[in-house]
C-alpha cells in the first residue's frame, strides 16, 4: 500500500479559508455588537441628559442641545477603530428633534420648529441621533468584508410629579387685562377673592380643583384639602400640566376648615389625618362651658356647644356688635368688636355694594390694606401689669403705635428668600403677624399673653359667656396633634390661563403658568346679615405670600416635593 502521509493536507487547505472567515466573523461581529451597544448607550444617555432641561421654560431647547452635546455627559467608545477618536459625538444640532407629545415622539411625527415662537414651552421630548461610526474589521476582509457602518438613535422625555399638593387652582386674574403671567411680586400681602368656576367656560378670577390622583371626584378633593399629608403625587404630562375637576364641590371648604380646628360632618375623610394649625385664630367663638367631647361640639352650630360666628349687632347700628363687619372701606373703623380673625383687605371686608368695596366682576385683588389697628386692639388686651410703669395698664388695649413697636422690624420676613425685606412695619402682612404669633405663643409681650383665650359675655341681651380660641381644642379631640410643619394655613395654588386654554370643569393636560403660595386668613363661612352679603362659604379668600418655584427640596407648606425624572421613550 502506498503512503498516505499528507493526504488530508489538501482538505485542510481547502477548509482553511472558511475556518479563518468564520473565526474572523466571530471576532469582528463581537466588535460590531460592542460598538453598536456603545453607540446606543451614548444615544440613550445623551437623550436623557437633554430631557432633563425640557422644563418648558424660556431657553429649554438651547439648554437641552448643550446638554446633549456634552454639557452634562460625555460618551466614549472603545470598540471603534475608525481613527475618529473615542468620543461619541452629536456634532450638529440638526441631529436633535424635539416633540411636544409622547405620541408624536414615538411616531416621529409633528416635530417642533425650534425657531418658532413658543417652541421652548412646547418641547417635552427629544430625539437624538449620534454621529455615524465605523468598525474596521480585522479578519473578515479575507472574505471581502472591510468595514461596518453603525449609528444609533434614542428618544427621551421628562416625567414629572408634584406630591402632597392641595388641589386648588385659580384662573389667572391678570389674564383679563391681557397678561398671561400673574403679577405676584408686586402683590405680596394682597388679598385675593376668587369665585368657583361653573360648568361652562371658566373666566379670570374663578377657582377650581385639581385631580390629585386620590379618590374620585369630591371625595378626593376633600382628602387633599383636609388630610395633613395626602400621600399621592400628581403625574404630569409635562413639568407643569394638571387635570382639573368641576368647580363647586360640596363640603370642600369644610375640609379646608379643619386647618382652623373646625370639624364639620365628613370634613375629614376616612383614611387620613386632618390636624389643625398651631395658630387657629378665627372670628368664630364657642361657649365657655363647652368642652369638646363629641362631633357636635367641634362643628358649626348655634346650640350644641360648637363653633359659631359672633353676634353681629343690628343693621341700624351698622352691625356694631361682637363681630367685625365694617360698612365703609374708605373710613377708619372705630368700633372694637369682641372676636376677629385675620381679616380681609378693607375693600373686601365690607358688604357687597358698600362704599369703597372692590368686590365687583374685576375685583379679585385687594390692595394689602387690612385693618391692622383693629386686629391688635381686639386681641391684644393687657392682662398683666407692666412692672416698669406706675400706671395700672390691665384692661388697656394695644394702640397702633404700641403694636408697631412691640412687633418691630423683626416681624417682617423675607418671604421669597431673595435676601431682602421690602416692606415696613406699616405694611406687615397677615401671614407675618400669624407667624409672629406662632413664634411667641404663650409669651407675655407688653402685658399680653400671645394667643391666649379671650372670654366675654355676648352683647345680644342673653349675655352668654363665650370664648374666642386662638389655639386648637378640637384637633386633639379627634386624635390629631396640631402642627406647624407643614404649615396648615399656607397652601400652594396653581395659576392657569383659563381663557387661553378653554378650561371648564373637567379638563386634562392644562398648562400651569405658575404656582403661588397663599395664606388662609379666615374660615370659609356664609356671613350674610339682613340681606347684606359679606362673605360666602363657596368663596376662596387668600393672601398672596410669594411665587412658589416647586423646589425638589420641599417647603413648609403647599407643594412639599417635586420630582422631575427623565425617561427613555424608545
Amino acid at each position: 500500500m502506498g503512503s498516505t502521509d499528507g493526504a488530508v493536507a489538501a482538505t485542510y487547505a481547502l477548509a482553511l479559508v472558511p475556518i479563518i472567515a468564520i473565526a474572523g466573523l466571530a471576532f469582528d461581529y463581537t466588535r460590531a455588537v460592542g460598538l453598536d451597544t456603545e453607540l446606543q448607550n451614548a444615544a440613550d444617555q445623551a437623550a436623557l441628559a437633554g430631557a432633563t432641561q425640557l422644563d418648558r421654560e424660556t431657553g429649554a431647547i438651547t439648554r437641552a442641545t448643550n446638554a446633549v452635546q456634552g454639557g452634562l455627559v460625555t460618551n466614549s467608545t472603545l470598540f471603534s477603530n475608525d481613527g475618529a477618536g473615542t468620543t461619541v459625538a452629536i456634532t450638529n444640532a440638526v441631529q436633535l428633534t424635539f416633540y411636544e407629545t409622547k405620541a408624536d415622539a414615538e411616531a416621529g411625527t409633528n416635530p417642533i420648529d425650534t425657531s418658532a415662537t413658543g417652541a421652548d414651552q412646547k418641547a417635552g421630548f427629544v430625539q437624538v441621533n449620534v454621529d455615524t461610526r465605523q468598525a474596521r474589521y480585522t479578519l473578515t476582509p479575507i472574505v471581502g468584508a472591510i468595514t461596518g457602518i453603525l449609528n444609533a438613535s434614542a428618544v427621551a422625555g421628562l416625567g414629572s410629579a408634584l406630591c402632597r399638593v392641595p388641589p386648588l387652582m385659580i384662573c389667572n386674574p391678570d389674564e383679563a387685562g391681557g397678561s398671561l403671567n400673574m403679577d405676584v411680586n408686586n402683590r405680596k400681602g394682597y388679598g385675593l377673592l376668587a369665585k368657583p368656576g361653573g360648568g361652562g367656560q371658566w373666566v379670570p378670577g374663578n377657582y377650581g380643583y385639581l385631580d390629585v390622583g386620590l379618590a374620585n371626584g369630591a371625595v378626593g378633593v376633600r382628602q387633599a384639602l383636609g388630610w395633613g399629608s395626602a400621600g399621592n403625587c400628581i403625574a404630569q404630562a409635562g413639568p407643569n400640566t394638571v387635570d382639573t375637576q368641576t368647580g363647586n364641590i360640596a363640603n370642600a371648604p369644610g375640609s379646608a376648615n379643619t386647618r382652623f380646628d373646625v370639624y364639620e360632618n365628613n370634613a375629614c375623610e376616612i383614611g387620613g389625618t386632618c390636624p389643625s394649625a398651631i395658630n387657629v385664630r378665627k372670628d368664630m367663638i364657642r361657649p365657655q362651658a363647652s368642652t369638646p367631647s363629641n362631633g357636635n361640639t367641634c362643628e358649626v352650630n348655634n346650640n350644641q356647644g360648637g363653633w359659631r360666628l359672633p353676634y353681629e349687632g343690628t343693621s341700624a347700628s351698622g352691625y356694631a356688635g361682637d363681630a367685625y363687619l365694617p360698612r365703609n372701606a374708605n373710613t377708619t373703623y372705630t368700633h372694637t368688636p369682641r372676636s376677629m380673625g385675620h381679616p380681609r383687605d378693607k375693600c373686601h371686608a365690607v358688604a357687597d355694594g358698600d362704599t369703597g368695596n372692590c368686590k365687583g366682576p374685576n375685583g379679585q385683588f385687594g390692595d394689602g390694606d387690612w385693618d391692622r389697628d383693629t386686629y391688635f386692639r381686639v386681641h391684644y388686651v393687657r392682662t398683666i401689669d407692666d412692672p416698669n410703669t406706675t400706671a395700672n395698664e390691665i384692661g388697656t388695649r394695644w394702640t397702633g403705635t404700641e403694636w408697631r413697636a412691640n412687633l418691630g422690624s423683626a416681624a417682617i420676613q423675607d418671604l421669597d428668600g431673595d435676601g431682602t425685606k421690602s416692606r415696613t412695619i406699616d405694611q406687615i402682612t397677615r401671614y407675618e403677624v400669624y407667624k409672629w404669633e406662632e413664634a411667641n405663643l404663650g409669651n407675655t409681650v407688653d402685658g399680653v399673653v400671645v394667643l391666649d383665650d379671650i372670654d366675654y359675655n355676648e352683647s345680644n341681651g342673653a349675655a352668654v359667656a363665650v370664648r374666642h380660641k386662638a389655639q386648637s381644642v378640637c384637633s386633639a379631640q379627634h386624635g390629631y396633634t396640631p402642627v406647624s410643619v407643614p404649615d396648615r394655613r399656607l397652601m400652594s395654588v396653581a395659576v392657569v390661563n383659563c381663557s387661553q386654554q378653554g378650561v371648564s370643569g373637567n379638563s386634562t393636560n392644562v398648562l400651569v403658568t405658575q404656582w403661588i403660595d397663599v395664606f388662609l386668613p379666615q374660615v370659609a363661612a356664609d356671613r350674610n346679615y339682613n340681606g347684606n352679603h359679606f362673605t360666602g362659604k363657596d368663596e376662596l379668600y387668600v393672601e398672596i405670600v410669594r411665587a412658589n418655584t416647586t423646589r425638589a427640596t420641599g417647603s413648609s407648606g403647599g407643594i412639599t416635593i417635586r420630582r422631575d425624572v427623565p425617561y427613555l421613550v424608545k
